[in-house]
């Protein structure tokens, strides 16, 4: 046994050493919030990076996803997946939306644009999908929907960070896209999140939003929330860009490694990219199917039991929570693929940190396994 664990993920840092002149910066300025250099810098890059108009910073996603909704004037019942983080639906509730669930696809885990019409109703006003493990939606069925029933489309874009698809990125799909920088993610501010905005004028309004509602000194034009930036996340956001494409072609490395040692393993299933022409490798699931000899979730613990930190990662469905699970929709007969698919999925390790030989034992494991009768 490895008296090491190896987690599901962990947060890359660059050298403390190359932080110092950022927060040295910050001391002498002594400016810690409120848009600083570091804010207006961090925006203007993350635009050039990711290639969008506008990006407003937040402090987290949930608070960018419960703003987006505020800046969006969504009402009524939103279109939106099981299969996510709890903050998908969290964020419709908080803003006092009606989640209404809708089965996901079996190769993508996304949700599945085949299944939306029939779930819409005079209150449906949104389609919240979600990028899962960084796989673009079916983007362009999604918004010919939206655009039939005349809908607004917000994209829980929290996995797909620099991700491409046919048309460039895939952040500019919807009337708004939205990222999550937490500690986990591909790129990470300790903390943070950001929505990107089609226009100045819908950035101006999540700008007043998301700082209490303020114009000036005086004037006051919204209720809104206090979902700000501080200047020390954005510096590290700043200093986390330099180092990205490390970070991809590491992570690259990691799916590739994966996929070919998993490849032969009958009763496992690497999940399929969706037809993005650049992918982030945010996650890496593995789907374990009835021909494997052990459940998913006993090999979830025996890896576990070998030092290795997997994650259930989406178990249980948001549609089984107590908030949740007495709505019309969560039934499981509406949602047999998630359901399915949440008894079956796995993540394995996968950050820049991650070593090759901790990758290897890891396939080793699960190969090893896979031959137990």
């Amino acid at each position: 046994m490895n008296s090491k664990p190896i987690y599901v993920t962990q947060p890359y840092l660059p050298p403390l050493e190359e932080f110092t002149p950022y927060l040295e910066q910050i001391w002498e300025n002594k400016i810690l919030t409120n848009g600083g250099q570091f804010h207006q810098q961090l925006e203007k890059s993350l635009c050039e990076y990711l290639g969008v108009e506008h990006v407003a910073l937040f402090s987290n996603g949930t608070l960018a996803l419960i703003t987006a909704l505020q800046a969006l004037r969504i009402t009524g019942e939103v279109i939106t997946t099981p299969y996510s983080f709890v903050a998908t639906a969290h964020s419709l509730l908080w803003n006092g939306n009606k989640p209404v669930f809708v089965d996901i696809e079996p190769e993508t885990l996304n949700l599945d644009p085949t299944k939306i019409e029939s779930a819409i109703t005079p209150q449906t006003t949104a389609i919240m999908p979600v990028h899962c493990y960084g796989n673009p939606c079916d983007v362009d069925a999604i918004q010919k929907i939206a655009d039939n029933y005349n809908l607004k489309v917000i994209y829980d874009a929290a996995h797909a960070f620099g991700v491409q698809c046919h048309c460039g990125s895939v952040l500019n799909h919807g009337d708004l896209s939205v990222l999550s920088f937490h500690a986990t993610k591909v790129f990470n501010t300790f903390e943070g999140g950001a929505i990107i905005c089609p226009d100045a004028k819908t950035k101006q309004r999540i700008d007043h939003l998301k700082n209490f509602g303020f114009v000036d000194e005086t004037t006051v034009v919204a209720p809104g929330i206090n979902g700000k930036m501080s200047e020390i996340n954005a510096a590290f956001g700043l200093l986390q860009l330099k180092h990205m494409p490390y970070i991809i072609e590491r992570r690259a490395l990691i799916d590739a490694t994966y996929r070919d040692g998993l490849k032969g393993v009958q009763g496992i299933r690497c999940l399929p990219q969706a037809g993005q022409i650049v992918a982030n490798h945010s996650y890496f699931p593995i789907l374990v199917d009835d021909d494997y000899p052990l459940s998913r979730d006993t090999l979830y613990q025996k890896l576990k039991d070998h030092g290795v930190n997997g994650r259930r990662y989406f178990y249980p469905l948001i549609s089984d929570f107590s908030m949740y699970r007495g709505m019309p929709s969560s039934s499981k007969g509406n949602l047999p693929v998630a359901t399915d698919a949440a008894t079956r999925v796995l993540c394995l390790p996968i950050y820049p940190n991650l070593q090759d030989a901790e990758v290897e034992k890891i396939i080793n494991l699960i190969c090893m396994m896979g031959v137990q009768k």
